[in-house]
């Protein structure tokens, strides 16, 4: 069966791309089509098409159908989590994890929808009223990533059509079974022709259509900062409003006052869970002197206990990396480093398996610096490095010194510098005593510095992104 794009309502055919499991890769997940410019060009007018009637439908219209796809996400909250699996690679618990965040966020926003709301204002001038208003701001492009295949089209679509917008969605070329099957669900929950289309393929041709289309009013994005540069540039051209989130290199401080467990435990999750797969994952473990040498041997007794399997297996902790390109670079980093003069306490080895696919045993470089490129530059893979420092204050110092500010955390029992972190670590989000990755789905999402640009994402912040404010004066 070919996977269509979805185009004005009706699903169009294209050139068959096939879509691999990475944890054996004799398994073919499905064939899905890949869209032409004209087939992007074709979307974007059909999404501007309904986008009066649609921006001005009911409310209970609107609500009905985000409502009806968060319930159906959550009914089949298994097997979407095993295609996510199988797709991506997450292990099975994470993938159905991340389906029923994508069914909440669908839930989330049917009740936004609801609780639509403004400003009424007296004016300084008598007899004069003021209504402040959110409109929709039109057509939408959503460009995503392939490590999180149906939560992050999620949170960019569901607020899109909550506030009234329409939605061009161009999902990973290399994980498109995820997306393809939300979109699925949207349209049978009866979304109107056009309001969301689907166009899978390459961001060579369908990303690059996009962004050179001057009909698309506002553009969300999540991926590599090089790709977020040239979406700002496209967009500032076209002079739409533009969203970017683009990664992270997340410490995570661990002081002499820590509780050892809770310190391992939120480490070892924040660098290799997922594969370390995720923009909020740790890469930089930042170890005080005191602690250093016992949180060192704690951590590699826990990754020694780690399973690295078939993400559909029982058992399995960690899945494969998600294709042979990103499996290359993970390993080019830690011979990297390795030549940069950190030592490779633990793993880093290409691993075999039952069935063929990208295995890669978790990599714990020690006596690391933060001048180091594996210090500097995200790996996007199971690799971190440990960064040995004297006190609270050079912690805080190595852990702002990055050119990223997505996530950073700290492991401490100390209330004094739990509280000082929080105030003064350079990131959008801070975590004490918990994984630097792992956020919930009702709250803003995003970072400073080259990490993000633009409104925030999730929770009732994305609002700020998805519309238009609007002030009207009435004289009495």
């Amino acid at each position: 069966m070919l996977h269509k794009n979805l185009i004005a309502g009706e699903w169009v055919a294209g050139d068959a791309s096939a879509n691999i499991n990475p944890s054996n890769t004799h398994d073919v997940v499905g064939e899905f089509a890949r869209a032409n410019a004209d087939d992007v060009r074709a979307a974007i007018a059909a999404a501007k098409s309904p986008l009066p009637a649609w921006s001005q439908a009911p409310i209970l219209i609107r609500h009905a159908i985000l409502k009806k796809t968060g319930d159906e996400i959550l009914a089949r909250k298994e097997e979407l989590g095993r295609l996510l699996a199988r797709e991506e690679g997450k292990t099975l618990p994470e993938a159905i994890g991340e389906v029923t965040r994508a069914g909440q966020i669908f839930d989330f926003f049917a009740g936004e929808v609801l609780r639509l709301s403004g400003e009424t204002l007296p004016s300084v001038r008598p007899g004069v009223g003021i209504d402040i208003t959110r409109e929709p701001v039109g057509v939408v492009g959503v460009i995503t990533p392939w490590n999180f295949p149906i939560a992050i089209p999620a949170w960019k679509i569901a607020p899109a059509l909550a506030y009234g917008n329409t939605v061009v969605l161009k999902p990973a070329d290399l994980v498109p079974g995820s997306a393809w099957s939300l979109v699925e669900i949207l349209h049978r929950a009866g979304a109107p022709a056009g309001v969301v289309n689907l166009v899978m393929g390459r961001g060579s041709v369908v990303g690059q259509t996009m962004l050179d289309s001057p009909d698309i009013n506002a553009l969300t994005f999540t991926g590599s900062a090089a790709t977020g540069k040239r979406v700002a540039l496209a967009s500032i051209e076209h002079n739409r409003k533009f969203q970017l989130e683009m990664g992270g290199k997340n410490p995570f401080v661990v002081l002499d006052d820590a509780d050892l467990e809770v310190a391992v435990e939120a480490a070892a999750n924040s660098s290799f869970f997922s594969t370390g797969q995720r923009c909020t994952a740790s890469s930089r473990l930042i170890v005080t002197e005191g602690i250093h040498d016992r949180f060192v041997a704690a951590l590699t007794r826990r990754l020694e206990g780690l399973v690295v399997d078939d993400a559909l297996k029982s058992g399995t902790h960690i899945g494969p990396v998600v294709d042979e390109g990103q499996l290359r670079q993970d390993t080019d980093y830690i011979d990297i480093g390795q030549q940069e003069g950190a030592r490779l306490a633990f793993g880093g080895n290409r691993l075999e398996r039952a069935t063929p696919g990208f295995y890669l045993e978790p990599a714990l470089f020690t006596e690391a610096t933060n001048q180091m490129r594996i210090a500097r530059e995200e790996i996007f893979g199971p690799v971190a490095a440990v960064i040995r420092v004297k006190h609270y204050d050079e912690a805080l110092a190595v852990a702002n010194d990055t050119s990223f500010g997505l996530s950073s955390g700290i492991a401490t029992t100390s209330l004094k510098h739990a509280t000082h972190f929080k105030r003064n670590a350079e990131a959008g989000m801070v975590m004490v005593n918990l994984p630097t990755a792992g956020v919930d789905f009702h709250v803003p999402f995003g970072g400073r510095k080259g990490s993000s640009f633009g409104p925030r994402e999730q929770g009732r912040y994305a609002a700020e992104f998805y519309t238009s404010v609007k002030t009207a004066y009435t004289l009495a």
